[in-house]
């Protein structure tokens, strides 16, 4: 008996973006369509490449926009996991040197419950940094954008055009931004449980 069409095992089809967002945490992207596939999206990671699986008729544009949505959501499951105070010193450390020539020598980098208003602090004459716990599990890039920021605020304190030149040197500023004020704005709306419920 012939195999059934809609059932059959089909290879998926593979494009590859070779170079992901920065922050995002792998050196690869590989994209597998499958005619199989009719909704969902899901992604993994595979030694140093993330793996997304999309539906085949995918237009060009939403499979980028799904593997930026795709790569957030890993970021944000390995932040949750991983970044403890000396995980985020190391961070710290390596995005100075990275974007600072390391320049910016924090003496401590932690996390705080106490900050509900701002998203990071640093005391320049301390050369300490405080991260909001509010930050924790939030995309990679977007956790970095912050630590940069307070770097930054090591070597000019106020946030006048110097600072913001400093941090032109961050390629994802403008995406973590817009991420930290799309969140604020979440905050703001008001609670309506049966459109929720929809």
């Amino acid at each position: 008996m012939p195999a059934d069409p809609l059932h059959r095992a089909t290879k998926p089809q593979r494009s590859m973006t070779s170079q992901p967002p920065s922050g995002s945490g792998a050196s690869a992207v590989e994209v597998r369509r499958s005619a199989r596939r009719r909704r969902t999206v899901s992604a993994y990671r595979e030694g140093d490449r993330t793996v997304v699986l999309i539906p085949a008729r995918m237009s060009e544009a939403e499979e980028q926009r799904w593997v930026g949505v795709m790569l957030d959501k890993l970021a944000a499951q390995e932040s949750k996991r991983l970044l403890g105070d000396s995980e985020l010193a190391e961070r710290a450390e390596r995005l100075s040197a990275q974007y600072f020539a390391g320049r910016a020598r924090p003496t401590s980098v932690r996390w705080v419950t106490n900050q509900n208003t701002r998203w990071g602090s640093c005391t320049p004459s301390e050369g300490s940094i405080r991260l909001s716990h509010r930050l924790q599990g939030m995309p990679e890039y977007v956790v970095d954008y912050v630590l940069v920021h307070e770097l930054a605020h090591l070597l000019v304190p106020g946030h006048g055009p110097d600072f913001w030149r400093l941090l032109e040197a961050y390629p994802r500023t403008e995406r973590a931004r817009g991420y930290l004020e799309g969140v604020v704005a979440a905050d703001r709306l008001p609670y309506h449980p049966s459109a929720r419920e929809e």
